[in-house]
């Protein structure tokens, strides 16, 4: 293995030389001559057209997803769509990619971007005429220990209820796929039929060649040198060749992407990462095949590998100390002209890749390598791409951060067309939301994650998955420091939250499971501390907005599907989509005439703020909006005894009588200043105490003190998820997102359809309450042993996938697993049997009455009816 090593890094040395010590080779041994000419054609015949100077959408950038969205909004019937492109189509990440295509996605909702993206570049060449390279030799992720198998067994109960086709296959039919393998250390591979790869040139071409066959426009070269919004919401893009008028912009600009954004202010969470990947000569092995080799994901040694042609191809993603980031482009922007160039390959940093790539398919030991490409590639923090139109400015939407955009090009240019043609997402995909990340995501905070995002590329992906470097941010609350030592934290929206409290005899730290870890001997403390006596929880990370003004009222009723509160009320609010899907859940308080206070999740902040102040732009509403998340602090507490420790510390009169359920008063905790709402989301006796930050800790403290006789503690986010599921509470996101309407999740009381206000959405759920439902949320308890459901699991009945959990805990209180699940109408009736899969094994379920436990103003109430009849 030595002298194979040793020759790969001497051909490596032999090449660089040749090249100036810079690696401009050809990215693979495809048509390299035809591409060539085919791009001096473009580049000399793009503005061989007449230049328009309206539009209806401007997309900047030309790689595979901005031609995808021109594409999907021609063929949409969009008429005026223009594609710029500073230099070549497919200059940036495009041309140089591996070109990877998989079903596969850990997380639900991308399988859909990755499926649209298949089943289009299946029809593609066909539909336009143009090659595009397009292999489906299937896939196959290896796993190498046991923690990979149930890794790959927790996927199959996702994966079971969405249309694509995957299996789990035993060694023997991973070497019968893949002969090549060594198989010593195999113990299951999950395996994808369909999986390939494709020429991302050739796919960019036949995109484009879609797009104008439906009449769009592509200009290039035509850098975009500025972009000025107009009174009326749209968009002047100024560019050599004169100023296009816009009524949108799409920016789909790849590594330029915050150069773009820092036209109008916006310095996007994205950052250039060096990639490398291998190709090697023709390998007699590979060339013996009868058919083509499926890919490989070796996920113990972090590389993907394919056929090409008769020879190999395999990439390696390094550890986060080896990786290289090119944060130069963050501070001082991408180098002129660069578009089509490489970076000096480096084989020392991927050397230990390459050993177990040899191990595993010991063919490379003798391969000749002919091209060590190492090119730069987009990352966001978090690894997902920044989808959809941006809050803080009108008709600005975005495409961008895509470490994988071959893969996401023809499912993301789908959804971002039918999203702007329709007036609303066609399904749920906040996780890609671009105003997931705020001010508080500055440069060092983008490094750190985009380092670890890289190097756990193939890490184990278990339920409830923490990653830590970046943190803390600057979002921090007013009791962060006294709380750090005492808890397992959880990162929100930037902010750190606690999950649960360690006590001494506890096994301490983050042990993620895919089975019952150490969290749960303590989080079951904390639901009896709850239920029994008094708990204080964080609740800072919730988003807080205020909207005022003269059409404050009309606004909130054309937003939202509930009768809005009177002053010093509060209620539970939805808005809907203009087809009846759940946009955002909000708690509302009329604190004045007027005058609102929102709150919504914190992973909802910027995704719901832009929606509300879209419609207060759109429709001309005399309104101020302000976001004062970072200025507010909130304390919740919950249990019997809550009320006995608030009353110790105001004058207030907290009886149920004087400060009754889903009221709001400003009170005075401790001497100070306190917005009190009479709620609480694990539905005990309890209030949300909205302070200011610099406040909180004092108001914490004199909680804690008053509260010793009553044995006051705190609890976390683990225990009320428990709590609110005990009590039958839906959540935004789980229950409810854009791919469900609230008639099927069981929100009907929330939902006034009488209302005079012509809510957004109300035309359509009359449709839908008219219809009848399809499927309905139900709630089910489930017979388990060491496991528990957390949500997306598959339901099974009589052998037949009929639906899917959307979360689930252990009920402390009932000592059984439980869960939220949408079945059809039939199977609906309490004491109908059902089937979860959870990790390979199918439990027995069964539909029950909710609530599993009564909230306690539902158990005040019956108490008081009950003492009124004796």
């Amino acid at each position: 293995m030595s002298r194979a090593l040793n020759l790969i890094k001497s051909r490596v040395r032999r090449d660089l030389a040749a090249c100036g010590g810079r690696a401009r080779v050809p990215l693979r041994t495809i048509c390299c001559s035809s591409r060539k000419r085919t791009q001096e054609s473009d580049a000399s015949s793009a503005l061989r057209k007449r230049w328009k100077d309206t539009a209806d959408t401007v997309i900047i950038g030309g790689g595979c997803v901005g031609v995808s969205v021109a594409y999907h909004l021609a063929k949409g019937g969009v008429k005026d769509v223009v594609l710029l492109e500073k230099s070549d189509l497919t200059a940036g990440s495009t041309w140089h990619a591996a070109g990877l295509t998989t079903y596969y996605h850990p997380g639900i909702n991308l399988k859909k971007v990755h499926y649209d993206s298949i089943k289009l570049y299946e029809r593609l060449e066909a539909e336009t005429g143009q090659a595009v390279g397009f292999h489906q030799p299937g896939s196959i992720r290896i796993a190498a220990t046991q923690a990979r198998v149930d890794e790959m067994k927790y996927q199959m109960t996702r994966t079971h209820w969405n249309v694509t086709e995957q299996y789990i296959i035993g060694p023997e039919k991973v070497h019968e796929l893949f002969p090549l393998l060594n198989i010593d250390k195999v113990l299951a591979g999950l395996y994808t039929p369909g999986d390939g790869h494709i020429d991302p040139y050739s796919l960019t071409m036949a995109l484009a060649a879609g797009a104008r066959m439906y009449g769009a426009q592509i200009y290039n070269p035509a850098p975009v040198s500025g972009l000025h919004p107009t009174a009326d919401g749209k968009w002047d893009v100024q560019t050599p060749h004169g100023t296009i008028r816009a009524n949108r912009i799409v920016n789909a600009t790849g590594f330029w992407a915050r150069e773009v954004g820092k036209m109008i202010g916006f310095d996007h969470a994205t950052i250039p990462v060096h990639h490398q990947y291998v190709v090697t000569a023709t390998v007699p092995q590979v060339k013996a095949l009868k058919k083509e080799l499926p890919v490989i994901r070796d996920l113990e040694g972090s590389y993907y590998l394919r056929q090409e042609r008769d020879g190999l191809l395999f990439g390696p993603y390094e550890k986060m100390e080896k990786m290289v980031l090119q944060d130069s482009w963050v501070r001082d922007g991408v180098p002129p002209g660069f578009g089509k160039e490489l970076f000096e390959s480096d084989l020392d940093r991927i050397m230990e890749h390459v050993e177990m790539a040899m191990e595993m398919v010991p063919v490379l030991k003798e391969a000749d390598i002919i091209n060590i490409v190492s090119g730069p590639i987009t990352y966001t923090p978090d690894l997902l791409p920044m989808v959809g139109p941006h809050q803080g400015v009108r008709n600005y939407w975005t495409a961008i951060g895509f470490g994988y955009g071959v893969i996401h090009a023809g499912g993301i240019g789908k959804f971002l067309s039918d999203w702007i043609r329709n007036g609303e997402p066609p399904y749920d995909l906040i996780e890609c939301d671009p105003n997931r990340y705020g001010k508080w995501s500055d440069v060092s905070f983008l490094c750190a994650k985009a380092r670890e995002s890289y190097g756990f590329n193939n890490v184990v992906g278990y339920p409830k998955e923490e990653r830590f470097a970046g943190r803390p941010t600057r979002r921090q609350s007013g009791v962060y420091e006294l709380l750090r030592d005492k808890a397992s934290m959880g990162f929100h929206a930037g902010w750190e939250q606690p999950h649960w409290f360690y006590k001494p005899g506890d096994d301490i730290g983050y042990k993620p499971s895919f089975r019952r870890t150490n969290w749960f001997g303590p989080v079951g403390r904390e639901c009896k501390l709850v239920m029994e006596k008094v708990g204080v929880i964080d609740l800072t990370p919730f988003a807080k907005f205020i909207v005022k003004g003269k059409d404050s009222l009309r606004l909130l009723d054309r937003l939202f599907a509930n009768n809005m509160p009177k002053v010093g009320l509060t209620n539970i609010s939805h808005m809907l989509t203009p087809t009846g899907k759940v946009f955002a859940e909000v708690t509302i308080t009329q604190l004045a005439p007027g005058e609102f206070l929102l709150i919504t999740g914190s992973g909802s902040e910027g995704h719901d703020l832009r929606w509300i102040e879209a419609e207060a732009a759109d429709g001309g509403y005399d309104v101020d909006i302000s976001n004062v998340t970072d200025d507010v602090g909130v304390l919740g507490i919950a249990g019997p005894n809550s009320r006995k420790v608030l009353q110790k510390l105001t004058d207030e009169d907290l009886s149920d009588a004087g400060f009754k359920f889903l009221h709001c008063k400003s009170i005075q905790l401790a001497g100070v200043p306190v917005r009190a709402i009479r709620i609480s989301y694990t539905g005990e006796l309890g209030w949300e105490l909205y302070i200011e930050q610099k406040n909180m800790a004092t108001v914490y403290k004199a909680m804690m003190e008053a509260g010793e006789d009553e044995g006051i503690d705190n609890f976390g986010t683990y225990a009320m998820s428990s709590l609110r599921l005990e009590k039958g509470f839906r959540g935004w996101g789980a229950e409810m997102n854009c791919d469900t309407n609230p008639l099927e999740a069981g929100l009907d009381y929330f939902i006034k359809l009488n209302k005079p206000a012509d809510f957004i959405g109300k035309a359509a759920l009359q449709e839908i309450k008219a219809k009848g439902l399809k499927r309905k949320l139900c709630y089910v308890t489930l017979d388990t042993d060491d496991i528990d459901p957390e949500g997306n699991e598959t339901v099974w009945h009589d052998g037949k996938v009929v639906g899917n959990t959307t979360s689930g805990a252990y009920s402390y209180s009932s000592q059984q697993s439980l869960a939220f699940a949408y079945l059809p109408p039939e199977l609906c009736s309490v004491g109908q049997k059902v089937e979860v899969e959870l990790l390979g094994r199918k439990y027995r379920a069964m539909v029950i009455q909710e609530p599993l436990v009564l909230t306690e103003p539902t158990r005040t109430r019956l108490q008081k009816k009950a003492k009124g009849k004796a």
